[in-house]
C-alpha cells in the first residue's frame, strides 16, 4: 500500500535563548509543510507534539531538556467549573465567527495592544503588517480567524476584542495563536474565555482535542493551560491524563517511530 505522503526531511536550528525558562537554550526541530498531503502530514505531526507555524511544522529539541510538553483538552470529559461558567455567560453576548484566513488592518490593531499589554519587549513585539499577514495566511492546512465581537449596534458590527488563529485537524482543534483585548476592564478572562469556547466549537462538531500547545510545569507563563480538565499531556509512551499528584511525562515520543 502507498504511503499517503512521502517521508519528510526533518532539520535542527541552531541554538537560542529559551523564552520560557531563564539560562536555558532552545533548540527545535522543523520539517516543511507543502503539496497536496499537508495536511494529512500536520495532522500526523500534531499527534506527536509538533505544532505549526506558517508552512512549517516543529517541536522543541534541546539538548538536556525536556520541560516543554504537548498538551490537549478532552472535549467530551470536559465540564466547566464555577469560574469558566460564569466567564461563559459574562461573554455570551459576543458574536463569533470563523473567518477566512486573511489579516486585517483591525486584527493587525487588535495585536499590536496586546503585545503592548501582556508580552512588551517580547519577541513579536517587532512585527508589522506584512509579518501578520505571513502568519495568518500561509497555511498550508485548513485554518480560519476566529473573530470575537462586541454585540453589533445600529448596522454597524461590533468592535473586534479577541481573534484566533485555529488549524482543524483530523482529531480537534488547535490554537496556533490567540489574541485579545487585554485591557478591557468589562471584561476580564477574555483569554480563558477563547479557550473555552474552542472546547465548546470542537465537541459540537465530534472533535475530540483542543491543543493548547506547550506547557512548562512551573512556568507562570504556562500555568493556565493546566485550570483546563481532563487535560492529556504527551510523553515517551504516548498521551495520558495529566493529574496533580503525578509529575508531568518528560520528553515525547521519537519521530521516527511515532510516524
Amino acid at each position: 500500500m502507498t504511503a499517503p505522503f512521502r517521508f519528510p526531511r526533518f532539520f535542527v536550528t541552531s541554538p537560542s535563548p529559551c523564552p520560557y525558562l531563564p539560562g536555558r537554550l532552545e533548540r527545535k526541530v522543523f520539517t516543511e509543510l507543502s503539496g497536496p498531503h499537508a495536511g494529512e502530514l500536520n495532522d500526523a505531526l500534531g499527534r506527536i507534539g509538533f505544532r505549526r507555524s506558517q508552512s512549517v511544522a516543529y517541536r522543541p529539541s534541546c539538548a538536556g531538556c525536556s520541560a516543554c510538553v504537548s498538551v490537549r483538552v478532552v472535549t467530551g470529559g470536559f465540564t466547566p467549573n464555577q469560574t469558566q461558567r460564569r466567564l461563559i455567560r459574562r461573554n455570551a453576548d459576543l458574536e463569533v465567527s470563523a473567518c477566512p484566513p486573511w489579516a486585517t488592518d483591525e486584527q493587525y490593531d487588535l495585536l499590536r495592544r496586546y503585545l503592548n499589554s501582556r508580552h512588551p519587549g517580547g519577541g513579536m513585539t517587532n512585527m508589522d503588517e506584512a509579518d501578520y499577514a505571513d502568519m495568518i495566511e500561509q497555511s498550508p492546512v485548513q485554518s480560519h480567524v476566529i473573530e470575537y465581537r462586541e454585540p453589533s449596534s445600529g448596522g454597524r458590527r461590533g468592535r473586534l476584542v479577541g481573534a484566533c488563529l485555529t488549524d482543524q485537524q483530523a482529531d480537534g482543534l488547535s490554537m496556533i495563536y490567540s489574541f485579545f483585548d487585554a485591557d478591557h476592564d468589562a471584561r476580564p478572562g477574555l483569554g480563558s474565555f477563547v479557550i473555552l469556547d474552542h472546547i465548546t466549537r470542537a465537541h459540537a462538531v465530534g472533535l475530540p482535542y483542543v491543543y493548547l500547545g506547550y506547557w512548562v510545569k512551573g512556568s507562570p507563563r504556562m500555568s493556565y493551560k493546566a485550570r483546563y480538565r481532563p487535560l492529556e499531556v504527551l510523553g515517551p509512551t504516548g498521551w495520558s491524563l495529566l493529574n496533580d499528584d503525578t509529575p508531568a511525562p518528560q520528553g515525547m515520543p521519537d519521530v521516527v517511530e511515532a510516524l
